[in-house]
């Protein structure tokens, strides 16, 4: 399994190994993290600014995270996010405030925010950037 594909499956196994009511943020047209989440048996729901058409069993909300919807996000324990623009990090660090659950993102090699959160290894760096309380 090599480059994009590769950091989706580790994603998704990492969340699904931990999480039960995952949401992803920015889908955009790459669904295989939540794919792999969803074929876990855990439901996970996804938004994206644009329109997306994802395969059965993943509900897609559109919606603005610089001016969420909570009511998208109801009930998650994670928003994670995979290669998400560096301006997207401060809302989705407020939104995972608002709702009490953890923010984890996968940036590109280069990218990161503040800090970097809390770094860990699921077979590809993952950064924390907030913890439920």
């Amino acid at each position: 399994m090599a480059g994009f594909k590769h950091i989706e499956h580790c994603v998704g196994a990492y969340i699904a190994a931990r999480y039960k009511t995952p949401v992803e943020a920015g889908i955009g047209n790459n669904p295989d993290a939540a794919l792999q989440i969803r074929d876990a048996g855990i439901p996970v729901r996804a938004v994206d600014i644009h329109p997306c058409v994802l395969p059965a069993g993943i509900p897609f909300f559109r919606d603005d995270i610089f001016e969420p919807d909570l009511s998208h996000y109801a009930g998650a324990d994670v928003i994670y996010a995979i290669r998400p623009a560096e301006e997207m990090i401060p809302p989705l660090i407020a939104l995972a405030e608002q709702i009490d659950c953890d923010l984890v993102v996968y940036h590109l090699g280069f990218e990161g925010y503040g800090d970097g959160g809390e770094v860990v290894d699921c077979g590809v760096p993952l950064h924390y950037y907030r913890r439920r309380t």
